[in-house]
């Protein structure tokens, strides 16, 4: 029988502290959340890899890496009162995550499973509320948002939730396909949005958030 809290403190101690992430209420969080718990019971014994664990049968959606959660919501630099728009959800373990960091997570998914299972997973952390709609249209009605994360690449600017970020907020993402894919850290100052790469990063394409297709003649 695997010893998960073993292979949680082994996940944290080789894969994300040694990623430079040093915020010890990223790292608390971490160690805290049983990532099992959010993966389907076929794929418990995967969920402290260090890979892009998939969460549905298709393996269409994945988890981020660890490393790669834990150094995106670093950079988000949250404060205890943040309210924070997870996007792309899937099973809600990134939404457990920050739930203990930030103050109110709105956590957005559109696969009717997924959106059930994280519902069920998330149900009994108060500061983290599950809803439904299209990811690329964000949650405007919950917002506006001190921090946005995506839980997933995107290969366009995602504009629409930009508009949905307080003043001086800011947006996590992975930007671009690989190999080439950077953790982007969007941030909006006086109404102007700056962009700027942090990390190199790979992540599987959330639905609505891929290059339009070229059309050739």
């Amino acid at each position: 029988m695997t010893d998960f809290a073993a292979a949680r403190r082994m996940m944290v101690d080789g894969q994300v502290r040694t990623a430079d992430v040093t915020d010890l209420r990223v790292i608390a969080a971490m160690l805290e959340v049983p990532r099992e718990r959010f993966v389907p019971t076929e794929y418990a014994g995967l969920a402290y890899l260090d890979i892009d664990l998939p969460v549905e049968p298709a393996g269409g959606r994945r988890l981020l890496k660890p490393m790669v959660l834990g150094k995106m919501i670093q950079a988000a630099e949250l404060a205890p009162t943040d309210r924070v728009l997870d996007v792309g959800c899937a099973t809600g373990y990134s939404a457990a995550v920050l739930a203990r960091v930030a103050g109110e997570v709105v956590a957005l998914e559109q696969d009717a499973d997924l959106l059930r299972f994280a519902a069920d997973a998330l149900r009994a952390i108060p500061n983290a509320k599950v809803v439904s709609g299209p990811l690329n249209e964000g949650w405007p009605g919950g917002g506006p948002y001190d921090a946005i994360l995506l839980d997933g690449a995107t290969e366009i600017a995602p504009e629409a939730l930009l508009r949905q970020l307080n003043e001086c907020g800011r947006l996590l993402c992975v930007q671009g396909s690989s190999p080439g894919a950077k953790a982007t850290l969007y941030r909006k100052s006086q109404g102007d949005i700056g962009v700027r790469p942090i990390f190199d990063a790979r992540a599987t394409t959330l639905p609505g958030f891929g290059k339009a297709p070229a059309f050739a003649f």
